[in-house]
């Protein structure tokens, strides 16, 4: 099966592909978002969120209310 990346994503979620760029190149095991809409408005762009904090090695913390 082959990945795809879903339409638009690299220019919809920019900041948090910037964000996860940053965490790792200075070290940090995770990141935080405030609400969890940052990760996708759909499955695959959830999945495809998911999938690039994994490929960087880091965790995930969604901030309380």
């Amino acid at each position: 099966m082959k990945h795809e990346t879903p339409p638009d994503y690299d220019q919809k979620f920019a900041d948090f592909i910037k964000l996860c760029t940053q965490a790792k190149a200075d070290g940090n095991e995770g990141v935080l978002i405030a609400q969890p809409w940052v990760l996708g408005d759909n499955y695959d762009e959830v999945m495809e969120s998911l999938s690039r904090l994994a490929n960087a090695g880091l965790t995930l913390h969604i901030a309380g209310r």
